[in-house]
């Protein structure tokens, strides 16, 4: 059995002022790096907060249109695409040159509209001739949207990846990057089929086989037998 020293039993132990301060310093110290450390796992735990509606797509055109016409400022809502469709939906980027405010390379949504490219440009300025240009069609990816002066010829829509020698009279034309112009070229296919095919390529993404064509309203087999050597993908 242990014993205390004599001079120690039924004594105190007196402790300085200046050592119970700083050990009940360092207790405080350790205390408050325990709380913090204990805080920072919580928040760290804690889900990222939840808004309602859907995620906006990256990519969509960077800059806000003023105006369309010039009968003064016009705000124009955001180009972007919202819900299911818009985590599979693809960016297409085109060339707005011409008579628009804003000049310049812009992104967009598969399945927008030439007027969708002139109004992310800022809109149309004076003079010009809308009249030339198809605000109706699809975009297509790499190609330049140009808005005319009047009596000034419209150029045709260039897509970048074009093959040379493409369009009326050319040769071989790739279904994933003609334009509407290069599409209404090819024997037996005018204006409208030209669309239609676009409209194809917007919904699909891209035409994997030359036979797909076959899947477009007005292209039968004898039609596609005669552009199997004139397209590719």
């Amino acid at each position: 059995m242990l014993r205390l020293p004599d001079a120690l039993a039924g004594g105190r132990v007196v402790v300085p002022m200046r050592t119970a301060t700083l050990v009940l310093a360092i207790v405080l110290v350790a205390l408050a790096l325990y709380s913090g450390r204990v805080l920072l796992a919580r928040s760290h735990d804690r889900p990222a907060p939840v808004t309602s509606g859907s995620t906006p797509v990256a990519g969509v055109v960077a800059r806000t249109a003023s105006s369309f016409a010039d009968g003064g400022p016009t705000a124009l809502a955001p180009l972007a695409t919202t819900g299911p469709a818009a985590a599979t939906s693809a960016v297409v980027v085109v060339d707005v040159v011409g008579q628009v405010r804003h000049p310049g390379v812009y992104r967009l949504q598969t399945g927008q509209r030439v007027d969708d490219a002139v109004r992310a440009a800022g809109g149309v300025m004076s003079p010009s001739d809308l009249a030339a240009v198809n605000l109706a069609r699809l975009v297509v990816d790499g190609e330049q949207i140009r808005v005319p002066r009047p009596g000034e010829p419209a150029r045709p829509a260039t897509p970048s990846g074009a093959t040379a020698g493409s369009g009326p009279g050319g040769g071989v034309v790739n279904l994933n990057t003609a334009s509407l112009t290069d599409l209404d070229g090819l024997p037996g296919v005018g204006p409208v089929l030209a669309q239609r095919i676009l409209d194809w390529r917007s919904t699909h993404a891209r035409f994997s086989t030359v036979d797909e064509l076959g899947e477009v309203s007005g292209i039968g087999e004898k039609l596609l037998g005669q552009l199997r050597s004139r397209v590719t993908v």
